[in-house]
């Protein structure tokens, strides 16, 4: 391929670039080579990104070893865990964006000829892959790795226990020097939320995807395996470069419908949705909620995961990893073996090397024959209440159907306060609007609510509708996304208390049962509320965002010209 730098370092007129290359120590042996960007979003914010460093450290020396001169830059990253429950959250979806766009300037602006993307919490993953999307340079991603189980009460614990011992605490149940306790366990090193959460979601995607190395999704942060496959990685990179292979060449339609499937076979975040659809929109690929739903359907759930069930992904790891899941898949005719991978195999060849082992633990992966459920867990639902859709994740929950009164509030704050006095009862759907994209803005997840009202018993008693998102730590029957949301005027804005909402899942449906007279006199009524901030990012990011159904991507306005330029 044409590299890039070349446009930065030949001839006498780039001596004064070469010239700050000389000044951080590269030599003209050194400026000959490829060179390529080496992107983490390291930084102390969260345990998921502390020790991205080190890792990258191990991705340059792949570099190197293959000829290639690495630079490394990082990029911001949010900690869903710090900033969730409060005003924080509103930056989480929006960092997502500044991640890509970061991503994209600094590989823009120095023309470099490759792309290794290191990155470890929920919005980062995403973030630089949507970064690799619009570049379409040579890429391939590589995930900064789980955090290990804590251990409380000789079982294994993770930050959802955590956010759940909260309601927990509030309904009496168990003690300030018991939740401390739980508090001081819970997340024992560096590494990403342990059960199959967004970020391990996102990592086991993006091997489903194919820009990510066979079995690279489920090593631990600190583990020397975790190490060798950030370095093996690196090294990698040589094979795109010579290739002149792309994302668009790896991250076709096919390798979307193999990433849906994973996501469906592990019990996955529902934020899986959000990005998937948001990364095809960078790349050109027209991917759509009806496709969600058709690959559900046709997709077993087979890992017994938290938080829908019992095991972290350490405990994936040790039984073979993604690629294990992904073998399983193939050899059932769900997964397309066909899809370029960026070993610059396809994905059959890449896992012909990896045994199914018929000992494998059953508990964490059932046999296809007899799944955990027949069909997949991220659920699209449609109705009077979300015309664009609304998703939920079914993995653990017991019901399928549920008819309740709603209790309306306008702010994630307002619904917690009210479950935190008990407030909520058995059979209120708590519906909490102008959370969404633009409402927000931001679209937060909501973990500290749904955790509240887990912790209380509640779980399986009352439901949630929200057009903001939930963490995929959150369990129970939950329903985010809800499209259009309340911001623009759409249904979730006419919810009055009282009224009764239908969620049927087998149904697929989810509606507001009021009549379509008192529909139509609400809406000659509404007003949108005023935004909540008029200047800065999130001002910014409420103007350019779009719907969540359409992945809550943001979008340049584009003005019209006349012929005259005005």
């Amino acid at each position: 391929m044409k590299l890039p730098s070349r446009k930065t370092l030949e001839g006498p007129s780039r001596a004064p670039h070469r010239a700050m290359y000389k000044a951080m120590g590269l030599k003209d042996t050194d400026l000959e080579k490829p060179i390529i960007g080496i992107s983490s979003t390291c930084n102390e914010a969260t345990p998921c990104n502390i020790h991205l460093g080190k890792l990258a450290q191990f991705a340059k020396k792949g570099v190197s070893d293959v000829n290639c001169t690495p630079r490394e830059f990082t990029t911001i990253a949010v900690s869903d865990g710090i900033a969730m429950g409060h005003e924080g959250m509103k930056a989480s979806l929006v960092s997502r964006e500044i991640i890509a766009d970061s991503i994209e300037i600094m590989m823009r602006a120095h023309q470099y000829d490759g792309l290794v993307g290191i990155s470890g919490c929920d919005k980062s993953l995403p973030g630089t892959l949507i970064g690799m999307a619009r570049l379409n340079l040579p890429s391939i991603f590589v995930y900064g790795g789980t955090i290990m189980p804590g251990n409380w009460h000789n079982k294994d614990v993770t930050i959802q226990d955590v956010y759940e011992a909260v309601g927990s605490f509030d309904a009496g149940k168990i003690s300030m020097e018991e939740l401390i306790q739980l508090e001081n366990v819970a997340c024992p090193s560096a590494g990403s939320c342990g059960g199959m959460y967004t970020a391990n979601t996102m990592a086991s995607i993006s091997e489903a995807l194919g820009i990510s190395l066979p079995g690279s999704a489920s090593p631990p942060a600190e583990s020397e395996k975790r190490n060798e496959m950030c370095y093996e990685t690196g090294k990698t990179i040589a094979t795109l470069i010579e290739n002149d292979i792309s994302p668009k060449d790896v991250m076709t339609f096919e390798a979307f419908e193999n990433a849906i499937t994973i996501a469906n076979a592990l019990g996955g975040s529902t934020n899986a949705v959000l990005h998937l659809l948001a990364i095809a929109k960078e790349i050109g690929i027209k991917l759509i909620l009806k496709d969600f739903e058709r690959i559900r359907k046709r997709t077993p759930h087979i890992v017994n995961m938290r938080p829908g069930g019992l095991y972290v992904m350490v405990d994936l790891d040790k039984i073979g990893g993604v690629p294990i899941v992904l073998k399983t898949l193939l050899k059932n005719g769900l997964i397309n073996g066909k899809t370029l991978t960026v070993t610059g195999k396809t994905m059959e060849q890449n896992l012909e090397s990896f045994n199914l082992n018929s000992n494998v633990d059953k508990n964490i992966l059932s046999p296809y024959e007899k799944p955990i459920e027949k069909e997949g867990t991220i659920k699209i639902l449609k109705g009077s209440l979300a015309p664009q859709g609304a998703v939920v994740k079914i993995a653990g929950v017991k019901l399928s159907k549920f008819v309740g009164k709603a209790k309306v509030f306008e702010t994630e704050e307002n619904a917690f306060r009210a479950i935190s006095k008990n407030r909520i009862v058995e059979g209120d759907v708590v519906v909490i609007r102008y959370e969404g994209p633009k409402g927000g803005p931001g679209m937060r997840e909501m973990l500290a609510v749904t955790a509240a009202l887990v912790g209380q018993g509640l779980g399986e008693k009352v439901s949630m509708v929200t057009d903001g998102r939930f963490s995929g730590a959150t369990r129970g029957f939950m329903i985010g996304h809800v499209s259009p949301e309340a911001m623009v005027g759409g249904p979730i804005s006419l919810v009055k208390d009282g009224d009764l909402i239908n969620i049927d899942v087998n149904k697929g449906i989810i509606d507001l049962l009021i009549s379509k007279a008192e529909f139509r006199r609400r809406e000659k009524k509404w007003k949108p509320i005023k935004p909540h901030y008029k200047t800065g990012v999130l001002a910014k990011y409420a103007s350019l965002v779009n719907s969540a159904s359409e992945g809550a991507i943001t979008r340049p306005i584009i003005i019209a010209h006349d012929k005259k330029g005005h």
